[in-house]
């Protein structure tokens, strides 16, 4: 994995990440594929949209179908159609967030499964064996992700698991490199002609080396313990950071506050990832401070739920309003739902509960949001990024 920093603007910076799938260019969104499905869109679609790189669960794919599986069918890119780059969560957060269904200790963390109820465990040996099954092009290390509030007690305790785990994730994310394992990493039909499909089965083997692995730093809202963090995550050597722990139901102005604290105390010539983050305010102050990359359910989720986003704002169609509204949810928008569909036709199947409506509010909400990030990597590259989070943020 190559990284360049083509153009900063004060800390704002315009990267390209270069990966054996293809090119990340950065400030960069990743649109949430839990199950392997970015819900209700297509693969080409998200092409289509501008979609560069894909984030998908482990814990949730772990569970079902289970990477085993995943493997035996040739690979994460081949079983959900997509030859793009796919960042895989350790599923750290999903682990900590069922706080009533698991245990931790200092090896790893029991769980029972959200599904059936049924115990199962892991550890930064699971976490590895499963991202490097699944085949994914940026592994994440497991991490203890704290809740908030917090104590300063548990949060040192935290990081100090964090950079244990850290530490055994890398000791065995090197064995499976150094045991030279193939991946057969069969290409998508989508990318195929006739005649090549009927070979698929074959194949393209890789190294697992291929895949890349980065680290996550923790700490709560205590600067003392995110810089020991930092400084201990780092001192291990990882091929990007990441922080985590943040937008957990702290107050926003201290999650704003971290964020500014944080990244300067990141590596300049390393990936910089703010997990979980993808309201556009927030986005644009993760920018500011130095941040590369981001991912969030918000526009998909909030597009199932009737919110949209658009040049003057998020608009709620399910607003009486609307419904004699014969215009374009965003005049200016060149998303295909803009192109072809009222206002009004979007309240009516939204309250009439179509499937239609979630796709035609998907695709809008990630057309803005890629085009968003588009235009914000343009600002940076012109030195003009202060000018652009000043209107955005009037707007949002």
């Amino acid at each position: 994995m190559k990284f360049e920093i083509i153009r900063t603007d004060r800390n704002a910076r315009a990267c390209v990440i270069e990966t054996r799938r293809g090119i990340i260019n950065t400030p960069v969104f990743m649109p949430v594929g839990t199950l392997g499905t970015v819900k209700s869109i297509y693969s080409d679609e998200l092409k289509e949209l501008g979609a560069e790189i894909l984030l998908c669960n482990t814990y949730h794919l772990y569970l079902r179908p289970g990477h085993e599986i995943i493997s035996r069918l040739g690979g994460i890119h081949k079983f959900i159609n997509w030859d793009k780059p796919i960042l895989t969560d350790s599923g750290g957060f999903q682990v900590f967030s069922l706080s009533a269904l698991r245990k931790i200790e200092e090896n790893g963390v029991h769980f029972k499964s959200h599904i059936d109820g049924s115990m199962h465990f892991m550890g930064p040996k699971e976490a590895m064996e499963i991202q490097s099954c699944l085949g994914s092009d940026i592994a994440m290390v497991l991490d203890d992700c704290p809740p908030y509030p917090s104590s300063y007690e548990y949060l040192t305790v935290s990081i100090k698991r964090t950079a244990l785990w850290a530490r055994q994730c890398k000791e065995y994310y090197k064995k499976i490199q150094d045991a030279g394992c193939m991946i057969q990493d069969t290409p998508p039909l989508s990318t195929l002609s006739k005649e090549g499909s009927q070979n698929r089965a074959s194949g393209i083997m890789h190294r697992a080396s291929d895949q890349k692995l980065f680290g996550i730093v923790q700490g709560g809202m205590c600067e003392d313990l995110r810089k020991k963090s930092t400084e201990e995550i780092v001192n291990i050597g990882f091929d990007g950071y990441a922080v985590g722990g943040l937008s957990v139901g702290e107050p926003k102005e201290d999650m704003i506050e971290m964020t500014y604290f944080t990244a300067p105390l990141l590596p300049s010539d390393r990936p910089r990832y703010l997990m979980g983050i993808g309201d556009l305010k927030d986005v644009l102050a993760g920018v500011e401070a130095g941040f590369d990359m981001f991912d969030c359910v918000m526009p998909t989720r909030n597009a199932r739920n009737g919110t949209l986003f658009t040049s003057k704002g998020k608009v709620s169609i399910k607003r009486e309003e609307f419904k004699s509204d014969g215009r374009p949810l965003d005049p200016g928008c060149e998303c295909y739902t803009c192109r072809n569909y009222s206002r009004g036709y979007l309240r009516h199947i939204f309250l009439s509960k179509e499937i239609l409506s979630m796709r035609l509010n998907t695709l809008h909400n990630l057309h803005f949001y890629f085009n968003f990030f588009r235009n914000m990597r343009e600002s940076i590259i012109k030195g003009k990024f202060s000018e652009f989070k000043s209107k955005w943020e009037g707007i949002f």
